[in-house]
C-alpha cells in the first residue's frame, strides 16, 4: 500500500482516537512510589501517526519530571503501572502547584 497525500489529510475516525487516561492539570500519585508525593500533569503529547504513542509528563513533589505512557488501550499505560488520579485535592497541593509553576522574573 502506497502512502498518499489524500490519506494523510483524512479526518481521524472515532476508532483511531486515543483513549487518554490523564489530562493537563490532573493531580496524580503513584501507588508503588509514595515517596514521590503528589504529581501534576504538565504536558500531554499524542502522536498523530497510527500506532504512535501518547505520553504524559508529570512533575512530582520530589521535584522530578517523569514521563509515562498515557494510552488506556496500551498495556504500558501508566494506569496499569500504578499511576492514579488524586481525588482529594487540598490546599497543600495548590501551594506546591504554585511553587512548581511560578514565573521567575
Amino acid at each position: 500500500m502506497l502512502w498518499s497525500a489524500e490519506k494523510a489529510k483524512r479526518p481521524v475516525k472515532d476508532g483511531e482516537r486515543k483513549r487518554l487516561f490523564l489530562r493537563v492539570g490532573d493531580e496524580v500519585s503513584h501507588s508503588n512510589y509514595e515517596q514521590w508525593g503528589i504529581g501534576v500533569v504538565v504536558e500531554v503529547m499524542t502522536s498523530s501517526i497510527p500506532g504512535g504513542t501518547c505520553l504524559a509528563r508529570i512533575r512530582f513533589q520530589d521535584g522530578q519530571l517523569r514521563v509515562f505512557d498515557n494510552d488506556m488501550d496500551s498495556e504500558r499505560c501508566c494506569y496499569y503501572f500504578g499511576v492514579r488520579r488524586y481525588w482529594n485535592p487540598s490546599h497543600g497541593v495548590n501551594v506546591l502547584r504554585a511553587k512548581f509553576f511560578s514565573l521567575k522574573g
